[in-house]
């Protein structure tokens, strides 16, 4: 965890502290990271992806299927 902290002169206004903070922040990389991991996904486990197979091998065969029996035309590119 990095904190980050930022000392006041006694001259300085509220307005130079808060953009002294900002680019402190910019500097350490804090909210790279966060939007970094804000939006990761989990790897799909063995039993899921396995599962997602089964599903899709199933449709094919349905569509095979319906297109032999003529209730679907067949797609072309």
């Amino acid at each position: 965890m990095i904190n980050i902290e930022v000392e006041r002169n006694p001259n300085e206004n509220n307005a130079n502290i808060i953009r002294k903070f900002t680019k402190r922040v910019q500097e350490a990389g804090v909210l790279n990271r966060v939007r970094g991991i804000r939006y990761h996904a989990r790897s799909e486990s063995k039993y899921v992806q396995k599962k997602k197979a089964l599903k899709s091998i199933g449709r094919r065969k349905e569509m095979d299927l319906q297109i032999k029996l003529g209730k679907i035309r067949p797609y072309t590119r």
